[in-house]
């Protein structure tokens, strides 16, 4: 089955259009054998985040399509760009693939513009999986109770507080919103992904950070952080009595984070599809979606590898042209 992917922006971003995948019996017969043997996903970032949740729920499916097990590898560092060139350096076979994301494929090329790997070059995009939000989260130390309560904080502290961030989309989310609230927060920037920054957060090394709903969800629910804001055009399921950034008067901070799978470039046309059509079957699984659910992340699947790849150039130069007038560098 293929689940094809809503264009961004619609009003039914994130529903699911099922229809049915023949694949083209050249295709089909040329992958036949593949794959003989388990399939490495590479993570670029520690566990506890929320790529390495959201691959570690595929997994199990992903493996059941295949036929075969797949292993995830967890590759951190750089705010992600390791792991992604463990993966564009790997044999394009079709038995590493990468687990990539909005950060590392489309925002990385403008913070690291040296980086020797290029996503659009050396990666071949297969499918994307999922999108989810980001939450505007704060230490529960913090006396504020929401967006307004935390811009007039930080007024009257100015460059008192601290935010945390990974080098990636959070950290762009966090200096658009300090921009556009005219505040000052000083950032204090973690490796490895959500985490670590999680992890500092909790301890107070960090009062501030937009959060992916997924990594961030069940602190809140516990009570041991406090969410301001969801970064999205309507509330979320997982997080219903947190109001959306635009309802706080930030109508531009709709900002999300797609996942989805590549391997390296030169990987047989035959493989892809033979990867895009089992992920596309794992991802309909009515126990795998109602996981993402309950953590607030939205199963939005391509309609095929070419409109993954369109996709991803034009989220590219998007994030180019932000990273270029906010002024935003890698730490």
């Amino acid at each position: 089955m293929i689940v094809n992917r809503i264009p961004r922006g619609g009003a039914t971003r994130g529903a699911l259009a099922i229809a049915a995948f023949v694949a083209m019996p050249v295709m089909a017969q040329a992958a036949a054998g593949f794959p003989e043997r388990p399939v490495r996903v590479i993570v670029p970032y520690a566990p506890g985040g929320s790529s390495d949740f959201t691959a570690r729920v595929l997994q199990p499916r992903l493996a059941e399509q295949l036929g075969q097990q797949i292993v995830i590898d967890n590759r951190s560092g750089a705010a992600g760009n390791i792991g992604v060139e463990v993966a564009a350096r790997a044999n394009a076979d079709g038995y590493t693939l990468l687990f990539g994301n909005v950060g590392t494929i489309a925002i990385n090329p403008g913070l690291f513009p040296a980086f020797p790997v290029q996503p659009l070059r050396d990666l071949a995009a297969i499918i994307e999986v999922a999108d989810l939000p980001s939450v505007l989260v704060v230490n529960t130390t913090l006396p504020v109770a929401n967006v307004r309560e935390l811009i007039d904080y930080a007024k009257k502290s100015a460059g008192q507080l601290n935010f945390a961030g990974t080098g990636s989309s959070n950290r762009i989310d966090s200096e658009s919103f300090i921009r556009a609230a005219g505040i000052k927060m000083v950032h204090v920037p973690y490796k490895g992904g959500a985490g670590p920054a999680i992890i500092g957060l909790l301890a107070n090394e960090t009062q501030v950070m937009f959060s992916l709903l997924s990594a961030c969800s069940s602190f809140v629910k516990q009570g041991r952080l406090k969410a301001l804001g969801v970064t999205a055009t309507k509330r979320n399921a997982a997080l219903p009595d947190v109001p959306t950034l635009p309802e706080a008067g930030f109508a531009a901070m709709k900002s999300g984070s797609w996942q989805g799978l590549f391997a390296p470039r030169n990987t047989p046309a035959a493989v892809v599809t033979r990867l895009f059509a089992s992920a596309a079957q794992a991802m309909d699984h009515p126990e795998l979606r109602k996981r993402l659910a309950d953590a607030g992340i939205d199963v939005v699947v391509s309609a095929s590898p070419a409109d993954f790849t369109a996709f991803i150039k034009a989220e590219t130069a998007r994030f180019a042209a932000v990273i270029k007038e906010a002024g935003i560098s890698a730490d």
